[in-house]
């Protein structure tokens, strides 16, 4: 029996998608870890949304 082995276009779709979802969780973390001095929020709690965020987006897409 014989694998079908996906296409070029099927392999660089998925690497696209793959991109954009890392692309994604960076900016969560980045945001995450911006601190805004207008705002008088908790910093820690601020970063750990911010990298529970990317964590989320990350298992989403099976990565």
């Amino acid at each position: 029996m014989t694998q079908s082995t996906p296409s070029e276009h099927d392999r660089l779709s998925l690497v696209e998608a793959q991109v954009q979802t890392l692309a994604q969780a960076v900016r969560a973390l980045a945001e995450g870890l911006e601190a805004n001095p207008s705002q008088d929020t908790d910093t820690s709690a601020h970063a750990a949304r911010g990298a529970r965020l990317a964590h989320e987006l990350l298992l989403a897409q099976g990565m």
